[in-house]
């Protein structure tokens, strides 16, 4: 049964394939989305233009950016000018793209701004499929981070839960493509490399292209992503 309108949830939007499909299917399930997007050093900042237009496109009653420095740590290729993005494909164990915390902390945040807002829905786009290895990225980190929520929450003790809503956490590439297509996603808005430059154009090459592109061509349809030649 969806969600009546009047119910507030706070969305992580980070511009990419993935929380663009886990926004438009919050709407759909008849949530006010307030999608939060968050400048934490990343070597891809087009991607936040495109969740600008993402939150827009797909009708966001609200949209902040936090300006949030993590590049300060450095220990990512998405940080950390110094460490090469891979282009060699994806392989097993966890890659230099993997951002220490930064889940934990984009969780945070969106946790402070639903309990302000009265929201006691969080979506975020995260799967345990067709990714890159990341350990915050599993179901059992999402089960955790809930559970904690609930006890550090003045909303909590007083009757109010948090849920921490992960709907394509089992789901393909391919399968997530073919929902967002289904609820009308304009993925050419979006923006998913790792590497990407000033106008969103994609490399290509890195593990985050490669599993977009191996997407759409699994899900039979065009890909729409600009790439570079």
């Amino acid at each position: 049964m969806a969600a009546e309108i009047s119910r507030p949830a706070v969305i992580l939007l980070s511009g990419g394939l993935d929380s663009a499909t886990t926004l438009a299917i919050a709407r759909a399930e008849g949530f006010r989305c307030h999608c939060l997007s968050v400048d934490y050093g990343q070597r891809h900042r087009a991607e936040l233009a495109a969740a600008d237009r993402i939150a827009a496109t797909l009708g966001a009653v609200a949209h902040r950016t936090i300006h949030l420095d993590m590049g300060q740590f450095g220990g990512s290729a998405l940080t950390d000018s110094a460490i090469a993005v891979p282009t060699e494909g994806v392989k097993p164990g966890i890659p230099v793209t993997y951002v220490p915390a930064r889940n934990t902390v984009m969780l945070s945040l969106a946790l402070a701004w639903a309990e302000v807002l009265g929201a006691q829905d969080i979506f975020l786009g995260v799967n345990a499929v067709d990714y890159s290895g990341y350990p915050d990225c599993r179901p059992e980190y999402l089960a955790a981070f809930e559970r904690m929520a609930n006890l550090a929450t003045k909303a909590a003790v007083e009757g109010r839960p948090l849920r921490i809503h992960a709907p394509l956490i089992d789901l393909s590439k391919a399968e997530i493509i073919r929902r967002g297509l289904a609820l009308g996603i304009d993925y050419g808005l979006t923006v998913s490399c790792y590497q990407a430059d000033s106008t969103g154009q994609a490399c290509g090459c890195c593990d985050s292209c490669r599993l977009r592109r191996e997407g759409f061509a699994a899900a039979g349809v065009a890909d729409p992503t600009r790439y570079s030649p």
